[in-house]
């Protein structure tokens, strides 16, 4: 399984200088760290930095690449617990577009 940096980085490379996102967004994964996109500021960033965001969504480490791998939907892993979201709805609904 990937370790929290190279997730990072690979979060980096698909969150380019203009995500769309106009939000931030944390990924909460409990004791794994916390991955936060920044699509406020220019140009966009990401970082591992634990700060208020406009939506968190908590989920483990293995449910989210299976997230992004396309091997877990993201509206049956919220109807199963799976995913947790604080905040604005709609910010997580814009990231999977900005991760496609």
């Amino acid at each position: 399984m990937p370790t929290l940096e190279e997730i990072t980085a690979g979060m980096a490379e698909r969150f380019d200088e203009n995500s769309g996102l106009d939000a931030t967004l944390k990924l909460d994964f409990g004791d794994d760290g916390v991955i936060y996109l920044d699509g406020v500021t220019s140009p966009n960033s990401v970082s591992n930095d634990d700060k208020d965001a406009d939506c968190t969504m908590k989920i483990s480490k293995e449910n989210f690449l299976k997230l992004v791998g396309g091997e877990l939907d993201g509206t049956t892993a919220f109807m199963m617990g799976k995913l947790k979201i604080d905040g604005d709805m709609g910010v997580a609904m814009k990231l999977q577009s900005v991760l496609s």
